[in-house]
């Protein structure tokens, strides 16, 4: 399969460098030509939990030639429709686009090349560029791991070689019912991304912390609830049943929920948000893609969502100057906790 990475940031250039580096063959596409000139010069540099060096071919969207059978879609997730319509020319007959951006893309990119042409793939490990040509892998290699399906659960021939090019980084979990791995997903983007990107932190540091944890175990919650009543049922990440050790209806279980949450997300302890990277760099951010969909979803079948509304307001405020990123930011949710009860 001629296969393309499109939008080569920090999740983009490693999946690259470990494709390549594994002997596989894959252009890495992105428009920050600067990027795009350091990883041809000098090859794609990962650091933090690995420390590898390996040449790659990057190129930017105006040096896209020919068509490919297989098209990795990394971009931010704010113009879906209009990035895919450019990529659809250089898309083969039977080519297939794998987004593996955050929320839940697939019906975006279906909306545009058909669901027959779209699968998705969660990512279950996190990343930091720091400079062009090099990314930080900031997730342990033994917890890394891949969640690939199709919207109908079907699994077919296409599927097992998208499959086979994904597991020359890691292990990939084939799902049936890919949109409960979605939203297992979501449900960490949401609560871990959500109060990291408000508070200006990591992953690890909102769960250890006890006030914004407080708030993160609230947002999984409601990511709970509001899957339940969609009819949605949540798929284990990484062999674990995260609904089974996050989800509460008692005093006791509502401590354990607490209890475990810092334990489960150690191993992505240093990740920094995507969306609170782009902040920094005074950019827009998917939030409408993350928490807004929780709280679309939550309108939808009616189940409140206050934690999640509060995160993308304050994102919002963060975006138009009101707020900044920081840890003060814990205050502006003070009086949730009276109106759940």
């Amino acid at each position: 399969m001629r296969a393309a990475i499109f939008g080569t940031g920090s999740l983009g250039t490693i999946l690259g460098a470990y494709i390549t580096k594994a002997g596989g063959q894959i252009d890495l596409i992105d428009q920050f030509a600067e990027h795009v000139n350091e990883l041809n010069k000098k090859g794609a540099h990962v650091t933090g939990t690995v420390d590898f060096t390996v040449p790659v071919k990057a190129l930017t969207p105006d040096k896209m030639r020919g068509k490919y059978s297989l098209i990795f879609l990394m971009t931010k997730q704010l113009d879906n429709r209009k990035v895919v319509k450019s990529l659809a020319p250089y898309l083969e007959k039977d080519g297939i686009i794998c987004t593996l951006q955050n929320g839940i893309p697939e019906l975006s990119v279906a909306d545009v090349i058909g669901e027959d042409k779209v699968m998705g793939c969660a990512v279950a490990w996190g990343a930091t560029l720091l400079c062009p040509g090099t990314v930080e892998l900031t997730s342990q290699p033994e917890d890394l791991s891949f969640s690939l399906g199709r919207m109908s659960g079907v699994i077919d021939d296409k599927l097992n070689e998208v499959k086979s090019i994904l597991e020359l980084m890691c292990p990939v979990e084939v799902e049936k019912n890919f949109m409960g791995v979605r939203w297992s997903k979501l449900l960490i983007n949401a609560s871990c991304s959500g109060m990291s990107t408000v508070l200006g932190g990591t992953f690890g540091s909102v769960t250890q912390d006890k006030a914004s944890r407080v708030c993160v175990q609230a947002i999984m919650k409601e990511c709970i609830d509001v899957s339940r009543a969609a009819g949605i049922r949540i798929e284990p990440m990484q062999g674990k049943d995260i609904v089974k050790f996050l989800d509460y209806n008692n005093f006791l279980k509502k401590k354990f929920s607490s209890f475990i949450i810092p334990i489960a997300i150690k191993p992505h302890a240093k990740i920094k948000a995507s969306m609170l990277q782009d902040l920094e760099k005074g950019k827009k951010c998917e939030i409408d893609a993350i928490n807004g969909v929780v709280c679309e979803y939550g309108r939808k079948y009616k189940v409140p969502t206050l934690y999640n509304d509060k995160v993308v307001e304050i994102v919002k405020g963060i975006e138009n100057g009101k707020y900044k990123y920081e840890t003060g930011n814990i205050a502006l949710f003070a009086d949730l906790g009276k109106k759940k009860k």
